[in-house]
């Protein structure tokens, strides 16, 4: 018997020397808990629900043990971290039922954070407003994050998976986001990082407003209305990500809207009405992407000029690309490299350089039907749509969408054998000599 107490002396006295901040959570409440916990203290909750509403006023952790529950009342924020509480950490948490008010100035969040340099990670969020939403808050990391939105309903009755509002170097890893209005949205805030984030079911995968530098990369934007609107910004990288299964009479994988000196680069469109829609943008470089069964590759209008395109793929698409409301002046290459186009070119290449001996032109008729019909995008699968092009073409109506002069061959088939071009003149030869004999004969 005497073992075991000097057994618990000598845990005690471990956890109030080695360890003097670690508080264990009992049956005091949440915020008492928190209140107790001095700061840069740790406090442990243990696998059972809590209720919120929690305000953490100095930096502390809080850390659960895997199934720890943070029930809001419904009335405000579950977790609001006040710029007074700078360094805190949140942990294994599952945070859920903030107010769903929109009769409020202040919009409501499972976690709303208002200092800098916070940690939140393994963090599981549903049942609220906006999953989690930085405002005024900076260099904070987020990693390991699971949010699930209302989902169903009005779209502007929901809030967001994660908002950043004037929030600058910040950094999301490993997210998945769903069944929100929008999964990511940036208004004001420069310099983040967004990393292997999943988001869908979404209005907008990424909202993205008046926002500068960020980055990111090896996200997944897959059956949301659009994947990645990106307006009014510029100095932005988009590298690895794919945009997929945008389907819809105005969906698209990637939006640029007035938006300038962006890079777009690796990244993988597939399966969506429009991949990449350009508008009001000047001066972006899309460089070494995927473009494989869209309705639509690449939807330039007019307003957009002095884009680079070189390295792109583009594989079984409807339309490769089509411009709208006029020409523009764009670059189809860049150091004698220009694109690939899979099937819908035929290409030579006599010296096995891996690039077209002539320039490719792509011309169609569709930029006008489509700038006053909008409707015609749901026939573009229609075989009425290539009658018309044909159609178009044999009355000398098409105009030039693109030339791209240095074509690139494709290792899956897009170029005629060399043979070929020894074949086409001894036919010709043979078959004006076989004209000549039958005139003979008779």
């Amino acid at each position: 018997m005497r073992e075991k107490w000097y057994w618990m002396a000598g845990i005690i006295f471990y956890l109030l020397t080695i360890h003097p901040n670690t508080f264990f959570a009992e049956n005091s409440s949440l915020q008492d808990l928190v209140d107790q916990t001095p700061a840069h203290g740790t406090l442990l909750l243990q696998n059972k629900t809590y209720t919120g509403n929690v305000m953490i006023s100095k930096p502390i952790t809080i850390r659960g043990s895997g199934k720890t529950n943070i029930k809001g009342d419904g009335t405000g924020n579950v977790i609001l971290i006040q710029k007074t509480a700078l360094g805190s950490r949140l942990e294994n948490l599952r945070i859920s039922h903030s107010s769903k008010s929109r009769n409020s100035v202040e919009e409501y969040s499972a976690i709303k954070v208002l200092s800098d340099r916070n940690i939140l990670k393994n963090l599981t969020i549903s049942d609220s407003f906006h999953g989690i939403y930085f405002s005024s808050s900076n260099e904070n990391d987020l990693s390991n994050v699971r949010i699930t939105g209302m989902g169903g309903g009005e779209i502007a009755g929901q809030g967001n998976g994660i908002q950043l509002i004037r929030s600058q170097r910040n950094r999301l890893t490993n997210a998945v986001i769903r069944d929100s209005r929008d999964g990511i949205y940036f208004s004001y805030s420069n310099d983040n990082v967004v990393k292997k984030v999943d988001i869908s079911h979404t209005r907008y995968g990424l909202h993205y407003m008046y926002s500068d530098h960020n980055h990111f990369f090896n996200n997944h934007f897959h059956q949301n209305i659009g994947g990645a609107a990106i307006m009014n910004s510029k100095g932005i990288e988009l590298i690895g990500n794919e945009f997929s299964s945008q389907q819809g009479s105005r969906s698209f994988g990637l939006m640029l809207q007035a938006s300038d000196e962006n890079k777009v680069e690796d990244n993988h469109f597939y399966h969506n009405q429009r991949g990449l829609y350009i508008d009001m943008s000047q001066k972006n470089r899309i460089i070494s992407n995927e473009f494989l069964q869209n309705r639509i590759g690449v939807e330039l209008w007019a307003s957009s000029s002095s884009q680079v395109f070189s390295l792109n793929r583009f594989f079984r698409n409807t339309l490769p690309v089509i411009t709208i409301g006029g020409q523009a002046q764009n670059q189809w290459s860049e150091d004698h490299k220009g694109n690939e186009w899979g099937e819908t070119f035929a290409l030579f290449d006599l010296n096995e350089d891996m690039i077209g001996d002539i320039p490719v032109k792509y011309k169609s008729s569709l930029a006008k039907l489509m700038e006053d019909q909008e409707l015609v995008y749901l026939f573009l699968p229609s075989p009425s749509i290539h009658i018309y092009e044909k159609i178009n073409q044999f009355l000398h109506r098409q105009e030039t969408v693109f030339t791209d002069p240095y074509p690139l061959m494709s290792d899956r088939g897009n170029g005629l054998p060399a043979v070929w071009f020894l074949l086409i003149p001894v036919m010709i030869i043979l078959g004006i000599i076989f004209v000549k004999r039958r005139r003979r004969i008779r």
